[in-house]
């Protein structure tokens, strides 16, 4: 028989049950979902819970300044400013595009490498374990060809796998998206895919979570209504016929 592999705990209220003890330690994981379905706040929650247990995290913000972000986190109990400050390592990546000199709409190969080798000499400084790029979308739409796209999360995911860093890429969707991710590379790399959506009922809008794959586990694919409580991420089971 194979050897089990090591799990990442994610620290959130039924997630860890759902993925039967966790994600595997070293996969990329999609979190695939529209705006307001719960993805970032997960993520944080992710590195928060990672902090706590004594593995450094990296947040890599794309799209939003982190330091409003980590402002809009107050609210929750699970929030802790100091593990903040000194666990997780917030940058966005604006900042890493000046540093490297990439300040253009579309990269080539060498950019791609040379945005890699910044982020993998930030983890290896670092000691990070734990790894939230948001959104990967943002990353895709500078590299403009699917075979670009495929290298550049092939050869970043290989890299943090070999630090022993798990990784969540926040993959940005339409609401009534067909697949996993916006450019459908995405979704066939990774080794992972939680996707998180909105389902009416009763004149409510309900938030959901799947886990879609998760190479090197057994898990739950049924769908599961997500609760942002003051506590964090709660999870119950969607039931048929109408009830939770």
């Amino acid at each position: 028989m194979a050897e089990a592999r090591k799990k990442c705990l994610t620290g959130i209220r039924g997630l860890d049950t759902i993925l039967n003890g966790g994600i595997p330690v070293g996969n990329t994981v999609l979190i695939s979902g529209s705006a307001g379905t719960g993805k970032t706040t997960l993520s944080i929650e992710f590195l928060v819970h990672g902090a706590i247990m004594g593995e450094k995290g990296l947040y890599i913000s794309v799209t939003e300044d982190s330091g409003k972000l980590v402002e809009n986190l107050i609210t929750y109990d699970f929030f802790s400013r100091e593990n903040i400050q000194k666990d997780i390592i917030f940058i966005d990546i604006p900042e890493i595009y000046e540093k490297l000199g990439l300040n253009k709409l579309q990269f080539n190969i060498e950019d791609i490498n040379l945005l890699i080798e910044n982020i993998i000499k930030i983890v290896k400084e670092f000691n990070i374990k734990r790894v939230v790029i948001d959104s990967i979308t943002s990353i895709c739409y500078r590299l403009e060809t699917e075979e670009k796209i495929m290298e550049f999360i092939l050869r970043l995911g290989k890299a943090l796998q070999e630090f022993g860093a798990t990784t969540l890429m926040i993959s940005e969707l339409l609401p009534f998206a067909k697949g996993y991710s916006q450019y459908g590379v995405e979704e066939a790399i990774a080794d992972g895919i939680i996707l998180m959506g909105n389902y009416e009922r009763r004149g409510d809008l309900l938030r959901t979570l799947r886990v879609i794959k998760m190479r090197g586990t057994a898990h739950s694919r049924a769908t599961y209504v997500l609760e942002l409580t003051s506590i964090g991420i709660m999870l119950v089971p969607l039931l048929k016929n109408g009830g939770e």
